[in-house]
């Protein structure tokens, strides 16, 4: 219709042009342009409906909207929905700085991964989402478009909130007051004149801005570029300007201007602006063309749409295909109206239908070449460990049998065996030998003391050489402590008369001494097997494989159930249905085996020994007895037993009346009572007391009522002291005195006191239980087993006959049970989940641990398995290759997550020193009589940065001063800075285990060094504090409590009003599991009353339920670190903001959630590559071949999210 006027006459032109078009504008105003086209009809009855879809729509989201708000005050009343939007109001606020912006979204779209897998949504659940999403606001092309890419209903979210374009999405998704491609001005005026003309074709201002800048601020140069990026590169050819292009370009202007009349205008020589006319398109269309630079038509124009309503993207699709019509039809010739005219034919259709958003982007979207992790390159030995040749003399066993015989005949060896045989295992060689030889499996019982630690591995090795097959021998025992491996090692090198690390040898955590080939029996802790068996395997091989080259398995101290040994014995049954020629020597000091033979198969397949001991008589006292025999009156009884025999009823009466008296409670009169009348019934004989208390606090208690005695020598043991502070235990006491201590559990098995021969047991102990139901650790004192009674009461008896005095009952016994539970019942087991499915061989973890000694409960597992998820260390259960990682290094999980993050964040010294202060303590004491003077001292090291980071600090300060001064030189400044010395030399050689075991892990490179300056790559951060609060957090996640302030409060001032800080007691932590938390008072946190950096949360370390729940090793960090490691983001379809790990609510704009989000997955595919391609060297090697430059590429990525994840938690999302 439009070039129907060309054909009339001259008179009938005006009428057509100007009194018909203004009748038509005029029924379109009014809602009739239907009656205009060329079938009014179906145009009316299209018209129509498309009112009542729209109709619907507004149904649709009212309702949609209504159920969102049921959801959200569902089962709420007036005052808990007015709480939940006060809860909004309330949360932190978080922006996102234009320009960090504008480098997170450049690449994700050169190099984010969607669904990398290639998961497809059901056809169901595809139609469920565009329906969702259509009510929601977008497109319904757009939500096809990203069903088609995407493996979910979130990810189709964030594909949507990153792709399409601001001015096309939904109000909800927008902060409040946003226009889109709205910017700041500048005050260079013509530049940003430029910016907006080049923006007004649809472009953003960010990129016209930069391609403005790349182009020296040549507005056409800029233009150009834009629509040739937009083209694939097409469209522009190089040459100069020709005097027939000027013309035809003149020629052409004259004639849209004829044509077009008003509607056409020309506001520069080179540019012409028409207005459109077509009653298909909004009526303030306005279609702008440029002359090129280049030959003209040889080259099309440069051109822009200018249309209020339709989205940018849209008006880029349509200028974007014009071109491409042009390139095949137009070229050679004047192009301007036929372009116009292609234009108003199609962008109706192009607006219903904008076709694909990564089609019409600037800035195409390839993929990143950072993939998903495969197999982890461990950095160790893989060699396949080789089978035992069981050939009997062999010439190597001929060989070690006569060195064993020469070495028999020796003066040395011969007084070594005399000592042996005084032990009561001796007597029980053969039986041992018999059973070890008959089963695949032996358990051997006998009391501390026996000699069955030391000489039963000897037996067997004896054994073996004299049936000639010592050159096969090769035993492994292990230990649950490092001190019992080593001690063991040096005691059993000793009786066979050579050296640690020859015949007999040790492998402990960062430190080894055996030789391969000669060492024959090897003293390990039991998490060093565990890691064997995870690392040692065959590349193709099970668990069984890793031990292939060892002929038996000795697990001591069985009874103690801790959860390594409960993993090896699971382990070891499963391996003994591959080898049937290993053996297995479980050694236990209980007579209690008969859950292990069950275990094992039954006695018709388990041998048993019983080595008898060689302890002393010990003579049980019970409460009552204790009363009578010391005369013990409690202030809450008055009476005496002396006036009543014993038999009488009165006696018995006021034995009750005593009993309870003292209650259940530990009574330290009774204790003092009973050291003094111990001390009159042994009169001059030497012999010392040791008092069994829970705790250090029961200990302090006893002590004090103790030192009122004239003749005692009160003295403490327990794990917190100093390794000087414990050998006092073992010194004579000052003549005159009587060694008396009080001691905790550890007096029971780790350490044995010779000169001790009378025993105080008050039947309780502290123990930890783990409740899976809140995952709430608990540290509760609860009566000790009957085990662990008897183990006490044996203290008495080792230098002659002893007693035993019970602070409890006869009946308080029979309730005791009859052993400890076992760990793996009481303990979280994230740890254990781990390392089972790091096992090669085994998938189902639930299943594996559902087959150990004593099953976990299953929700224990299931929280445990669902922990790791959140961590990062699982996906859909297969591990990460974060998760390979922390399985490989020797330490608590959230310690060697925050080590990993040190790697690859440049602060590598630092996250170590916080690990090893972790695992060992924090360096700082504070003694009871000078409790105010510590904590003095230790606010200096305080900078705000919480718990951590001031041990931190005292750490650093101390390693500078040893550097200069030496280790003892500093013991005095120590000392006045409330310090513990050997605690930081601790903490230090803790730091150097945890190293060797990054490099061997591959997080490291074997050259690296902290005194290297070669290193300083790896510790580029280690002084950004904000930096280190965030992979602290991001390392303890989702161990996180909210800091609840209370309202402003302010005071005037000379300079006006001022904000007053709040009390300490007035501030309020809340986690996800236990509600309101508290901080414990031993934090450096407890007094304060603000916190630096924009802190909006803690994470901690520990949290222990007592009183209340405390927390405490607490960290402060702000929303932006929350957001990019701690937990899943979910957007509130509300327009409110983001919810962090399903509870933690921020305000702001949707969009920055999802681009954070998937600035995380970048990241942790970063974190994948890195641990796929282990660093070699400390520094990036040159380009030397293809595989180098590729790795290059990818690194040089990496480092460019690093550092943007680094502004981000540094500067809280802000630029600056």
């Amino acid at each position: 219709m439009r070039n129907l006027h060309m054909m009339m006459p001259p008179a009938y032109k005006k009428l057509w042009k100007e009194d018909f078009t203004e009748l038509k504008k005029e029924d379109s105003r009014n809602g009739k342009a239907w009656m205009y086209e060329a079938d009014p009809f179906l145009a009316n009855l299209e018209r129509e409906s498309a009112k009542a879809n729209m109709e619907k729509k507004r149904v649709d989201r009212e309702k949609t909207q209504a159920k969102e708000k049921e959801m959200v005050d569902l089962g709420l009343g007036p005052s808990a929905r007015n709480k939940g939007r006060r809860i909004w109001e309330q949360a932190p606020k978080v922006d996102l700085g234009s320009r960090i912006r504008r480098d997170i979204e450049d690449l994700l779209r050169h190099h984010a991964i969607w669904n990398p897998y290639g998961v497809r949504i059901p056809d169901n659940e595809q139609s469920a989402i565009i329906e969702e999403f259509s009510q929601l606001g977008f497109r319904r092309s757009h939500v096809e478009e990203a069903v088609a890419e995407c493996k979910d209903r979130e990810e189709v979210l964030e594909w949507l909130l990153i792709y399409v374009p601001d001015d096309d999405l939904p109000p909800w998704s927008l902060p409040e007051r946003y226009s889109a491609g709205v910017s700041l001005a500048t005050d260079d005026l013509a530049r940003e004149a430029k910016i907006k003309r080049l923006a007004a074709a649809g472009y953003s201002s960010d990129l016209c801005s930069q391609v403005l800048d790349s182009k020296g601020g040549n507005e056409l140069a800029a233009a150009e570029y834009l629509q040739s990026t937009l083209t694939g590169g097409k469209g522009f050819s190089a040459g100069t300007v020709s005097t027939e292009s000027e013309d035809l370009w003149e020629e052409e202007q004259g004639t849209l201007e004829a044509i077009f009349g008003e509607h056409y205008s020309n506001p520069l020589p080179e540019v012409c602006e028409i207005k459109s006319e077509s009653p298909n398109l909004p009526e303030s269309t306005t279609f702008r063309f440029q002359k090129p630079s280049g030959h003209y038509p040889s080259t099309p124009p440069v051109v822009s749409i200018q249309s209020k309503g339709t989205p940018a993207y849209i008006r880029l699709s349509a200028i974007r295909q014009a071109l491409q019509h042009a390139e095949e039809n137009f070229l050679g010739e004047p192009m301007v109206f036929n372009m116009l005219d292609w234009l108003e034919a199609n962008m109706p259709s192009i607006i219903e239908r904008p076709g694909k958003l990564r089609d019409i982007s600037v800035i195409k979207f390839s993929p990143s070449p950072v993939g998903a992790a495969s197999e982890l390159p461990i950095r160790q030995s893989q060699k396949q460990r080789r089978g035992i040749d069981w050939t009997p003399e062999s010439e190597k066993s001929i060989s070690v049998r006569a060195g064993w015989e020469a070495k028999q005949l020796t003066s040395a060896q011969q007084e070594m065996t005399r000592k042996r045989e005084a032990l009561p295992a001796w007597d029980t060689q053969e039986a041992i030998i018999r059973s070890v030889n008959t089963n695949q499996v032996t358990i051997i019982s006998g009391e501390t003391g026996s000699g069955k630690s030391t000489q039963s591995v000897q037996f067997v090795l004896d054994d073996m050489i004299k049936r000639g097959l010592g050159a096969a021998a090769n035993i492994i025992c292990t230990q649950p402590r490092r001190i019992s491996a080593l001690g063991l090692a040096d005691r059993v090198s000793d009786e066979r008369c050579s050296s640690v690390g020859d015949e007999v040898g040790y492998v402990i955590r960062g430190e080894s001494r055996i030789k391969p080939g000669t060492t024959k029996i090897t003293f390990v802790t039991t998490g060093v097997l565990l890691r064997r068996l995870q690392t040692g395997s065959a590349p193709n091989g099970n668990v069984a494989s890793s031990l292939a080259d060892i002929t038996h398995v000795v697990v001591d101290e069985v009874h103690e159930r801790s959860l390594d040994t409960d993993f090896l014995l699971a382990l070891l049954r499963d391996i003994l249905g591959y080898r049937k020629d290993i053996k297995v020597i479980l050694m236990s000091a209980t007579l209690d085996a008969d859950i292990f033979i069950d275990y094992f198969g039954g006695r018709q397949s388990v041998g048993l020994v019983h080595i008898p001991g060689r302890t002393f008589p010990v003579e049980d006292h019970y409460l009552d007895d204790v009363i009578r025999q010391t005369g013990f009156v409690s202030e809450l009884n008055d009476g005496s037993f002396e006036d009543y025999s014993e038999t009488s009823a009165q006696a018995e009466e006021s034995m009750g009346k005593v009993l309870r008296s003292i209650g259940m409670g530990i009574n330290y009169e009774l204790i003092a009572s009973t050291v003094q009348y111990i001390d009159s019934q042994l009169q001059d004989q030497p012999g010392g007391i040791l008092i069994f208390l829970p705790g250090t606090l029961e200990i302090d208690r006893c002590l004090a009522a103790v030192k009122k005695i004239p003749c005692a020598h009160p003295l403490p043991l327990h794990a917190s002291l100093l390794p000087a502070e414990q050998r006092r235990v073992f010194l004579s006491p000052p003549k005159g005195k009587r060694k008396v201590i009080a001691a905790t559990n550890v007096a029971e098995t780790s350490i044995t006191i010779e000169d001790i021969v009378a025993v105080i047991d008050t039947g309780r102990v502290k123990e930890t239980s783990y409740d899976p139901k809140d995952n709430m650790v608990r540290l509760q004192e609860v009566w000790a087993s009957q085990a662990a009674c008897k183990q006490r009461r044996g203290r008495a008896g080792r230098v002659r006959a002893g007693t035993c005095y019970k602070m409890f009952t006869r009946k308080a016994e029979s309730n005791m049970a009859p052993r400890p539970e076992a760990e793996i019942r009481r303990v979280p087991l994230e740890q254990l989940c781990l390392s089972v499915k790091a096992m090669k061989g085994i998938d189902d973890v639930a299943t594996f641990l559902a087959n150990t000694i004593t099953p976990p409960e299953s929700i224990a597992v299931e929280g445990a398995l669902s922990f790791l998820h959140r961590v990062g260390a699982l996906d859909h259960d297969k591990l990460t290759a974060l998760g390979r990682y922390l399985s490989m290094i020797p330490a608590d999980l959230r310690c060697a997550k925050l080590m990993v993050y040190g790697s690859i964040f440049g602060c590598i010294d630092a996250c170590i020193t916080i690990a090893a202060i972790l695992t060992v303590k924090s360096p700082f004491v504070s003694p009871r009589e000078k409790r105010e003077e510590a904590v003095s001292a230790k606010a200096q090291f305080h900078k705000g940065d919480g718990d951590l980071l001031t041990d931190l600090s005292a750490y650093q300060q101390w390693s500078e001063r040893v550097k200069v001064q030496g280790y003892w030189q500093t013991q005095s400044w120590c000392s006045s800075n409330f310090l513990s010395h050997q605690t930081l030399r601790d903490i230090s050689s803790n730091k150097a285990q945890f190293l060797s075991s990054l490099k061997d892990a591959g997080v490291l490179p074997v050259a690296y060094s902290d005194s290297d300056p070669s290193s300083s790559r790896w510790n580029r951060n280690s002084s950004n504090r904000t930096l280190l609060r965030a992979l602290i957090a991001g390392a303890f996640q989702p161990q996180i409590a909210q800091i609840s302030f209370p309202d402003k409060k302010f005071a005037s001032s000379i300079t006006g009003t001022v904000e007053i800080d709040p009390d300490a007691r007035t501030i309020k932590y809340f986690n996800q599991e236990n509600g309101r938390v508290f901080i414990h008072p031993g934090s450096i946190l407890f007094s304060t009353q603000s916190y630096t950096g924009a802190a909006a949360y803690l994470t901690y370390f520990t949290k222990m339920a007592t009183s209340k729940v405390f927390i405490r090793d607490l960290t402060p960090f702000n929303p932006y670190t929350l957001l990019l490691f701690c937990g899943s983001i979910d957007l509130d379809t509300m327009g409110r903001g983001l919810i962090v790990d399903g509870w933690l609510r921020l305000r702001g704009w949707a969009r920055i959630g999802v681009l954070v989000s998937r600035l995380r997955i970048m990241l942790d595919e970063v974190l994948a590559w890195r641990f796929d391609n282990p660093p070699a060297s400390l520094e990036p090697t040159s380009d030397a071949g293809n595989s180098t430059t590729a790795n290059a590429g990818v690194e040089g990525i990496g480092e460019k999210i690093i550092e943007i994840v680094r502004r981000l938690v540094e500067f809280n999302g802000l630029d600056q």
